[in-house]
């Protein structure tokens, strides 16, 4: 078992050693490593001196700061269990509070931090069970848009022991929310190779290109959905983004048409698909080259394999399990990521999640190859395509349009219907057309919504 101390003890030493260097430039405000550790240990005597302790859920409402993160590797020195809550969250904070079983709620949106007891002595099995071992957790929440949201809880000294060998240092903007196990992944990736973690004040285009070009960012992490934004928004010109190095996309499927226009927008900026799940964690990932949609993904760590076109993982930094769900692992350990793929030796293509693929009388449509066909037409901005119910074919293929410039419905759907019929099979042929605005197809993750 990895002792999470000799982990947390690892980035102190290296925090020390970068004393001076610039961990966070702070929506403008410049902090030190050196400012980082002190702070850290200020948190701890503050979470101490409330009443934390080890084993205790405790919900921390905030978004990216140093004080944040400070606090964030002071509780996880407590062995207290972390349940970070943003702004944005998908989850209603009265749910949070129930599945974790929060003992404490810390306040961090305020010009003061506040910590409040909830009375909840934590009871579940995997919680106790993490306690007993004198671990610290991590809990996480999956989005909740198809259900109820599944809690997630993580061994945060197995997540940790990722992080034992220090990466290059980079200066990246922190994209993932910090709820999310890419923002956790992109922040101890990003200060733990001694580099520069630049936050944003929203996710906008605007406010995302003003900080690369102000402190020089050189790593984007973002999804798909944001890229789109990017280059359609016409804004690219007014900024000096020459100092990006690597762009890396994920959490929805890319399309073509979007990765094709990026690779022109920024010619010599490495393009990499980067694949990983909450449950899971992020896998070490590679795109067959910057214009492919094909990766192949694994690393130290992980195991793959497609049975019948699913990709499952065997991950060493897998959850301990969800608090309100069954495992999701098979008794070898395997986990079900729902992702269907195509395959060609060592390389894959990411098609779609299962729960988004739409049936129609039978025959199963992915969301994702219509709205490519789509994406092709002019006066395209962007496109959502999703299934709703029909009382024939039970499912019916709607797609949800964002246009360039105005274009009435009827010969939007007519251009549509058209341009589909002559790449795909009748069946995948949308029913409806619907004019949106692009506040109506991203969620505030910046990921496209697929629902009706």
């Amino acid at each position: 078992m990895t002792d999470p101390d000799d982990i947390l003890d690892l980035l102190a030493a290296r925090f020390a050693g970068a004393a001076g260097s610039t961990a966070f430039v702070d929506r403008g405000r410049t902090v030190t490593y050196g400012a980082l550790l002190a702070e850290t240990d200020a948190a701890g005597a503050w979470a101490a001196g409330a009443g934390v302790a080890p084993g205790d859920p405790v919900v921390v409402l905030g978004d990216y700061s140093p004080e944040v993160f400070a606090l964030l590797l002071a509780l996880l020195r407590r062995r207290a269990i972390v349940v970070p809550v943003t702004g944005e969250s998908l989850v209603e904070l009265v749910t949070v509070l129930e599945l974790s079983e929060a003992a404490w709620v810390v306040d961090t949106r305020g010009p003061e931090r506040t910590i409040r007891a909830t009375g909840t002595q934590a009871g579940h099995p995997l919680i106790r069970g993490l306690a007993s071992r004198g671990v610290p957790g991590l809990i996480l929440f999956s989005s909740g848009s198809t259900g109820r949201p599944k809690a997630i809880l993580h061994d945060m000294a197995a997540v940790l022991a990722k992080f034992r060998r220090p990466g290059t240092p980079i200066t990246a903007i922190a994209f993932l929310m910090l709820d999310h196990f890419g923002g956790i992944n992109t922040i101890f990736s990003i200060l733990g190779g001694s580099g520069t973690v630049v936050t944003v004040e929203d996710r906008s285009v605007l406010t995302i290109c003003r900080a690369i070009e102000a402190n020089r960012v050189e790593v984007l992490p973002t999804t798909p959905s944001f890229l789109n934004l990017l280059i359609r928004s016409g804004v690219l010109a007014r900024f000096d983004l020459g100092s990006l190095r690597k762009i890396t996309y994920g959490t929805e499927v890319m399309p073509q048409q979007t990765l094709d226009r990026v690779r022109a927008a920024f010619p010599g900026v490495v393009l990499q698909q980067t694949y990983g799940l909450s449950e899971l964690g992020v896998l070490r990932s590679r795109s067959r080259e910057d214009g492919s949609l094909w990766v192949r993904i694994g690393g130290e760590g992980f195991e793959t394999k497609v049975l019948d076109g699913i990709l499952w993982i065997r991950s060493e930094y897998a959850m301990v399990g969800y608090l309100n769900a069954p495992s999701g692992f098979d008794g070898d350990g395997w986990f079900n990521t729902e992702d269907r793929v195509e395959v060609d030796g060592e390389w894959v293509r990411i098609l779609g999640r299962d729960s988004d693929l739409i049936n129609v009388a039978g025959q199963k449509v992915y969301p994702a190859e219509v709205e490519q066909a789509i994406l092709a037409l002019p006066n395209i901005r962007d496109v959502a395509v999703f299934g709703e119910p029909h009382p024939l074919l039970g499912n019916a293929v709607v797609a949800r349009v964002v246009t360039e410039t105005p274009e009435s419905a009827a010969d939007l759907k007519i251009r549509i219907r058209t341009a589909c019929a002559a790449e795909l099979a009748a069946f995948k042929l949308p029913t409806r057309v619907l004019l949106a605005d692009e506040a109506d197809l991203y969620s505030v993750r910046l990921k496209k919504r697929r629902r009706a």
